[in-house]
């Protein structure tokens, strides 16, 4: 007889928001508002953010909060690793803010994160969802050096587009450390969301680009502005439009595509993994 999945109550997301307070960690499920929180929660998935609560850029989509610097704590890799065990996560997934005031954009944290977890729980799997590095592939290569199951950088958006929604972001560089990941063997994965005013056209010339460097995975959600003070929804997309963009993608033999409403880029990772 097959089970039904337990649901998770609010008060069980409040115990998990507290748990992860109590550790001085930040999720990004919280920090940027993620709609996804009780359904990744409940199947022992959640993404870490980590360099701090305060990002270096200013994307007008995001509702993570921004500053020029701040102090890295190197005890958090650990703090994680022993947070994951805690909370008996499966899959985690490891993010962070934008860190240009760092030399290697915060490479090594992420590496000794992966590590940290990997020691303690050889089994679980970890996704990395990094920044772009500035496209410093001596970067890129100490993350990958550790080993992540699966590498991922978001796009987030059309190229042209990234002067209003992702200052100080650049399209062509972030493909590149996309390729770059690809060419080292990794599973690799982006995410875009839509609904900042791109044209159909140029999601359908994005997505040739995802495929031309060969990305396994690809996430396409609708951009919801977490407050008024952010960038605001230009449309929102039809469960047909959606399906049009997937199957687009599918015919383009990418490997996994999710697709719809509420899909964000570390949305329900490890049934997705399982699924690759």
């Amino acid at each position: 007889m097959k089970q039904k999945k337990k649901k998770i109550s609010l008060v069980q997301i409040t115990e998990l928001k507290k748990n992860f307070l109590s550790k001085a960690l930040n999720t990004v499920c919280q920090s940027a508002k993620c709609p996804n929180i009780g359904e990744c929660y409940k199947n022992k998935t959640a993404t870490f953010m980590i360099l701090g609560r305060y990002c270096t850029r200013g994307c007008s989509f995001c509702a993570v909060e921004k500053c020029d610097t701040e102090f890295v704590d190197i005890s958090e890799p650990s703090r994680v690793a022993k947070a994951i065990k805690e909370l008996k996560l499966l899959y985690s997934v490891i993010t962070s803010v934008t860190r240009d005031d760092l030399p290697d954009g915060g490479a090594r944290h992420f590496a000794k994160t992966i590590n940290e977890i990997k020691n303690l729980l050889p089994s679980n799997k970890v996704e990395v969802l990094v920044p772009d590095f500035f496209g410093d592939t001596k970067s890129i290569d100490i993350v990958l050096n550790a080993k992540p199951d699966v590498f991922s950088h978001n796009l987030e958006t059309v190229p042209i587009l990234y002067d209003v929604v992702r200052k100080g972001a650049d399209y062509g560089r972030s493909l590149s450390v996309l390729k770059h990941a690809k060419s080292k063997g990794f599973r690799v994965k982006t995410g875009v969301m839509l609904g900042f005013g791109e044209t159909k056209e140029q999601v359908f010339e994005m997505i040739k680009d995802i495929k031309n460097i060969n990305v396994d995975t690809l996430t396409i959600g609708q951009y919801l502005a977490p407050t008024l003070k952010h960038f605001p929804v230009v449309k929102e997309y039809t469960k047909e439009e959606f399906k049009l963009f997937e199957d687009f993608a599918v015919s383009l033999k990418i490997k996994q595509v999710i697709s719809g409403r509420y899909i964000r880029s570390s949305y329900l990772v490890e049934v997705n993994f399982k699924k690759f």
